[in-house]
């Protein structure tokens, strides 16, 4: 489990294309700590180190999950938002995130004023039904309060500081992000659709 405080922005220092998915080489600060079969979030993607050796992690990408993310798209010399999973004993800060991205979203514009920064994105249609005005989302793997919402499209501000320190500062209209929706929302919907 995650939740969505990106921990820092890794580089992809290698692409491995393969008949069934992709291989990625990520390095990072402190990816030496994860063990080989410990999950890491990239981009908001739950993914299983299969290698780790030194400042670098690899892992590999299935088809299913290339045709549900934004992971398809990196290419060696990007960056991606890195994320290790929740210890029991730490802080619960930013919300429950599962790294099971539920779909891609575009952006659509953004706007820079004296308050801040507003992105606002295009999902798909099937996922509108599941964001809220003020609960939680993920978008590349950083957790954000939904700011406002219309009928085919929400915002979400953006400080500074997750501007800084997450791919979000360097997203521009047009491009494709990853979106989880609230995981308690997709509970309520099947636990309701059960008593039918």
């Amino acid at each position: 489990m995650f939740t969505g405080i990106v921990e820092q922005i890794g580089s992809v220092s290698d692409v491995t294309e393969h008949s069934d998915g992709r291989r990625l080489v990520l390095s990072g600060k402190g990816l030496v700590e994860l063990n080989v079969g410990a999950s890491i979030a990239v981009n908001g993607v739950c993914l299983t180190a299969v290698k780790v050796e030194g400042e670098s992690v690899t892992v590999d990408v299935i088809g299913e999950t290339l045709s549900r993310t934004n992971l398809g798209e990196v290419e060696p010399g990007g960056d991606v938002n890195l994320e290790t999973p929740m210890r029991a004993d730490a802080r619960f800060d930013g919300h429950i995130v599962q790294g099971h991205v539920d779909g891609t979203g575009v952006v659509t514009a953004i706007t820079h004023d004296d308050r801040g920064t507003v992105m606002t994105i295009e999902p798909p249609p099937d996922l509108m039904p599941y964001i809220i005005e003020k609960g939680s989302i993920t978008v590349d793997g950083v957790s954000l309060t939904v700011a406002a919402l219309t009928e085919e499209s929400f915002t979400v501000a953006l400080i500074p500081h997750t501007l800084e320190i997450t791919t979000l500062g360097l997203r521009k209209p047009g491009d494709t992000v990853n979106l989880e929706n609230d995981v308690i929302a997709k509970y309520v919907e099947r636990l309701l659709e059960a008593r039918e």
